[in-house]
C-alpha cells in the first residue's frame, strides 16, 4: 500500500500541553484524482484545525521515509526544538531520507 491510501499518523504532545495530529501522506485535491498523485505533504492539526501544511520531497511510495520523518517531527515537536509551524517543518521536508 502506499500512502496515498495510508497515510502516516501520530500524535504529539507539545510542552505547553497541547495535542498536535502529525499527518505525511498524499494530500486531498479536488481538481486531481488521488491515484495521479505522487506529492507528499506533511500535515499538522490541533483540535481538528490545520496549522502547518508543507510539501516533501517524499514520494506516493516512500512508505518507510514518511514513517521516519513523522517519528522525528513528533520527537522535535514534544521536545520543543521544534515549532507547529511551516517554516520549521520545512528543512525536514526538504531533506532527502
Amino acid at each position: 500500500m502506499s500512502l496515498r491510501g495510508r497515510p502516516v499518523e501520530k500524535t504529539a504532545k507539545l510542552p505547553d500541553g497541547r495535542e498536535v495530529s502529525v499527518r505525511v501522506g498524499v494530500p486531498e485535491d479536488s481538481y486531481i484524482a488521488r491515484r495521479e498523485l505522487d506529492t507528499v505533504d506533511i500535515e499538522l492539526f490541533v483540535d481538528g484545525r490545520a496549522l502547518a501544511a508543507v510539501n516533501t520531497v517524499l514520494g506516493a511510495h516512500d512508505d518507510r521515509k514518511a514513517l521516519e520523518l513523522a517519528r522525528e517531527i513528533v520527537k522535535g515537536l514534544e521536545s520543543g526544538e521544534l515549532e507547529p509551524t511551516a517554516a520549521a517543518l520545512e528543512p525536514l521536508a526538504d531533506e532527502p531520507r
